[in-house]
């Protein structure tokens, strides 16, 4: 296992760098002179010019981008244009809101969409099994704005019984922490729900029409035992991948959320920072996003290996 694990370690490396190229590429590829955007239509050619020079445009692309990689790994991303903080503290700031909605989010998703496809599964054609479905089919079909703005309508606005927006820190208390994300994670969790609710009902309907299955239930055993012990069991792969690639739908949907619950987290920042042309600070949150997506494709990678020990050889 050990072995296994160093390898898709190492396998990880040249993905980083690949990613890190494209990130600094940005810069280059975007269309028009970036530091004469970023300056604005009033900026003077001395403004223009103190932008390129601070944006490092006047020496080669690969004498910077080597510079930037080794900053990079002491831990400098570089400073805002506009703020002058350092992009790696903005992200501090920010990084709590984002991490909280996106684990709320994930725990309430598989907790929610993986009982349901396993019960659709076993209830295939009963209107259980249409109503997962339909929900399933609402859910990849309503943008998260939408579903955002009709809960917080109702849920908010209404109802009053749910912030409509903000964000309290978990140090002010578990409830208001939670309280708060209530309503964003849910709006942000809705597609996933489907998405996972969807592939766990497929997975399970081959894994129920399986020989030992219908051992398991001639020894006597009971429903819940044999769909979520032997059934689930088997059908792990399929969903801890799904899961694994639905992250990057949390990431794409909590730029949305976050703005319209007005979420002060790293997707706010990375809309303003777009707005603006803060290219360091586009660069820094695009590098942190691809590092977590390529961080969670090696821990599903791992999670293989356990639930299914012929994958490390």
């Amino acid at each position: 296992m050990l072995s296994y694990a160093i390898r898709r370690l190492l396998a990880t490396i040249p993905v980083m760098g690949l990613v890190a190229l494209f990130v600094f590429s940005l810069l280059y590829i975007a269309p028009g002179d970036p530091a004469a955007i970023i300056a604005g239509d009033q900026a003077t050619p001395a403004d223009i010019e103190r932008i390129r020079l601070s944006l490092g445009l006047d020496r080669p692309f690969i004498v910077r981008f080597a510079e930037w990689v080794w900053q990079l790994l002491h831990g400098d991303m570089g400073s805002s244009i506009f703020a002058a903080v350092p992009v790696t503290k903005m992200i501090g700031q920010r990084i709590e809101p984002t991490l909280s909605l996106m684990i709320v989010t994930l725990i309430l998703s598989i907790t929610i969409a993986v009982p349901l496809g396993v019960v659709a599964a076993w209830k295939a054609g009963t209107w259980v099994d249409r109503l997962v479905m339909i929900i399933a089919v609402f859910g990849f079909s309503v943008p998260v704005f939408v579903v955002s703005y009709i809960l917080a309508y109702f849920f908010a606005l209404e109802l009053d019984l749910l912030p409509v927006q903000g964000y309290t820190p978990i140090s002010s208390g578990i409830w208001p922490w939670f309280r708060n994300l209530i309503l964003p994670s849910v709006a942000l969790g809705f597609v996933y729900i489907a998405l996972i609710a969807r592939i766990t009902r497929a997975t399970m309907l081959e894994i129920l029409s399986q020989d030992y299955m219908k051992t398991a239930r001639a020894k006597g055993l009971s429903q819940t035992s044999v769909l979520f012990v032997h059934g689930l069991k088997n059908a792990a792969v399929p969903i801890i991948t799904v899961i694994g690639l639905g992250i990057a739908l949390l990431i794409g949907g909590a730029v949305v959320t976050e703005s319209v619950f007005v979420i002060p987290g790293i997707g706010r920042l990375t809309i303003d920072a777009i707005l603006r042309r803060d290219y360091p600070v586009i660069q820094g949150i695009v590098l942190l996003f691809s590092f977590i997506y390529v961080l969670i494709n090696l821990l599903v990678d791992l999670v293989y290996a356990l639930v299914d020990p012929r994958i490390r050889y």
